[in-house]
């Protein structure tokens, strides 16, 4: 097997309804742009509030790919939406 490199990002999904579709909606956007995912991680999770009540659960995922020269053309699509 040929040596590979891996880029790691990080980003933050937001849902209504739970932590899970918070992180899933990190990855589906993640997919929309970038090539070969390999592994995503929840390194955070937490919830914004309002007037007491939960208004949106947070999850903070790092998403890999394979590196290969060129996500940064992909990474200003997805940082710009």
């Amino acid at each position: 097997m040929p040596d590979s490199v891996y880029k790691v990002i990080e980003l933050v999904g937001t849902s209504t309804e739970s932590w899970e579709k918070a992180a899933s909606a990190a990855v589906r956007r993640a997919a929309q742009t970038l090539r070969d995912l390999r592994v995503a991680e929840i390194s955070q999770l937490d919830m914004q509030l309002k007037n007491g009540k939960i208004e949106s659960y947070r999850a903070k995922v790092r998403v890999s790919f394979r590196y290969d020269g060129t996500w940064s053309s992909d990474f200003r699509c997805l940082t710009s939406a």
